[in-house]
């Protein structure tokens, strides 16, 4: 791999990154530097903490910033179920992205299993 754009892992994240940012621009306004800016600063800190991590010499290192881009999914998570307590979403609209994000958080689970078994290699 010649940079972390090709890891599956950011791919992914970087879709429900763009999904988000379309998503919030639709919330009302006064959620501007509420909401919208958590779930935009969440969303961005996915794909920031995996190319950090990438980029760190060492993989537990790389680990340590993937388990934090794991937490920022699930708070972007929190947020969306916010969203929809507000009415800014629908349930079907909430289980979509629940599925969007199970599904990052297991890729990601399978990148830091990888870095996990590279590390025992060495």
């Amino acid at each position: 791999m010649n940079n972390f754009e090709e890891l599956e892992a950011w791919k992914q994240a970087r879709a429900l990154r763009n999904d988000i940012a379309a998503l919030v621009k639709k919330f009302p306004s006064e959620e501007k530097y509420k909401l919208t800016d958590q779930l935009l600063r969440s969303t961005r800190s996915v794909t920031a903490n995996i190319a950090e991590g990438y980029g760190r010499f060492h993989y537990q290192e790389n680990i340590q910033f993937c388990r934090q881009a794991r937490g920022s999914l699930t708070e972007t998570l929190d947020h969306l179920i916010c969203a929809s307590d507000s009415s800014y979403i629908d349930e079907k609209l909430l289980s979509d992205y629940r599925s969007k994000i199970s599904q990052n958080i297991k890729v990601l689970n399978g990148y830091i299993l990888y870095l996990k078994k590279r590390k025992e290699e060495l």
